[in-house]
């Protein structure tokens, strides 16, 4: 069974989805200045390595997602580990930037604050999350899969964290679990949320299926 985050990347690159490049673009605009980085819940998604960061450490819970990343060479290391114990992996300032792509939303609140303040700490530059706008159901594919939604995070919420948020993946009617695109044929609308990006939601985050949240923390 794969991660959240590895399901979520590979809906996202089927050729009658766009976003993809979308989100390349946003996170690699939001990593400028940074060489080393955390993935937090990292998955076998390889969208860091794509981005060119290194070096490149990954942490995650889910012990089959691990010994993918593994054999895929996915990060440069891979720590077995919990999502809400950063502290006992990593020390202050210790990277660049934390990133943590469709993670947070998968904790309760308070976890998720956590969470929240561990980056912060752990990270020296920038502090990132990608997470549905608001809550968005998701089920668990698999009893220990992790992949079922404890919490939903708004944009006003991040704002008020101090993070700087931008609307992604077009119009949220648009899409559903796993931000997949809900109507077909998928390359039509696919291409109406590429186009509710550029025209609306990129600036609305309210209205956006995702938000990317990027706090600055070099001034902290």
């Amino acid at each position: 069974m794969k991660s959240g985050t590895a399901l979520t990347l590979e809906l996202l690159k089927q050729k009658s989805d766009p976003a993809e490049i979308v989100v390349k673009l946003a996170l690699r605009k939001a990593l400028l200045g940074c060489k080393s980085v955390l993935d937090v819940g990292c998955g076998a998604s390889p969208i860091m390595r794509q981005l060119g960061v290194s070096p490149l450490t990954g942490i995650e819970g889910y012990k089959p997602s691990v010994d993918q990343a593994r054999k895929l060479n996915t990060h440069d290391e891979i720590i077995h580990g919990d999502a809400r114990e950063l502290d006992r992996h990593f020390r202050p300032k210790q990277f660049d930037a934390c990133v943590a792509l469709d993670v947070i939303e998968h904790l309760v609140k308070d976890d998720g604050i956590k969470l929240m303040r561990a980056m912060e700490k752990i990270a020296a530059k920038k502090a990132i999350f990608f997470t549905p706008s608001g809550f968005l159901p998701q089920r668990h594919a698999a009893n220990d899969d992790l992949q079922e939604h404890l919490s939903g995070w708004e944009p006003s919420e991040m704002t008020g964290y101090g993070y700087n948020v931008t609307g992604l993946l077009g119009p949220k009617n648009l899409r559903g679990e796993y931000h997949a695109i809900k109507g077909r044929p998928r390359i039509w609308w696919g291409a109406v949320s590429l186009v509710g990006h550029f025209l609306q939601t990129r600036n609305h985050p309210e209205k956006a299926a995702a938000i990317l949240c990027v706090k600055d923390l070099t001034g902290m």
